[in-house]
């Protein structure tokens, strides 16, 4: 099994720490979506976009929540981050949403300010998404248990909202220190001692 991207991705982290949380070999190559990697990842991915993850056997698959509903089923339901069915499911699946609503946000905001000129970025637009994606991580820390974000142990919820909030640590420092979120740096400093995360840790 190959995963395809960089861990700065949060959407590619999130399915390699998955991969590892779950005991499922994999290599992992960190093609970037662009340049000389782009012709080679449209072959497998016709939007050409990360992560798209090669199985041992069948075609490859993309989008990050496809993949993670198949590395569910791999797992099995009894160790699946993400419930099989109820309320549990859905407390878990809205938590994740917020993750990526916000995440995707954030990546806007870094999208503007590295590859458009200065002299053309449009401030409102960069505020307007930096709000989303401050109000997105607000809500997830209020919305938190004591400990983990949707019950009573790690779920596929922490895992998501982990990696995107450290996405935007790194890649967006100065949006990052508005978000005052304390039960996600908690969460955070929590999951990247162990060794799934440790190992899957973004860079730029």
């Amino acid at each position: 099994m190959i995963l395809i991207g960089r861990y700065l991705s949060p959407f590619v982290r999130r399915v390699g720490t998955t991969l590892k949380l779950y005991g499922i070999p994999f290599e992992h190559r960190p093609m970037l979506a662009f340049g000389d990697d782009k012709p080679k990842i449209r072959e497998w991915n016709p939007v050409a976009r990360v992560p798209t993850l090669l199985p041992d056997d069948g075609e490859p698959l993309v989008d990050s929540s496809a993949i993670l509903d198949f590395l569910d089923e791999q797992a099995g339901p009894a160790r699946a981050l993400t419930p099989p069915s109820g309320p549990d499911r859905r407390r878990v699946l809205k938590r994740v949403a917020v993750a990526l609503g916000a995440v995707e946000k954030a990546v806007l905001t870094v999208y503007e300010v590295r590859f458009r000129p200065e002299a053309i970025r449009h401030a409102p637009w960069v505020d307007m998404c930096g709000g989303q994606a401050r109000d997105g991580f607000r809500w997830l820390d209020r919305e938190s248990d004591a400990e983990w974000l949707a019950g009573d142990h790690m779920t596929q919820a922490d895992v998501t909202a982990v990696c995107a909030y450290d996405f935007v640590r790194v890649a967006n420092p100065d949006l990052f220190a508005t978000f005052e979120c304390p039960r996600l740096d908690a969460l955070s400093a929590r999951l990247n001692a162990r060794d799934a995360f440790r190992e899957t840790q973004p860079q730029t």
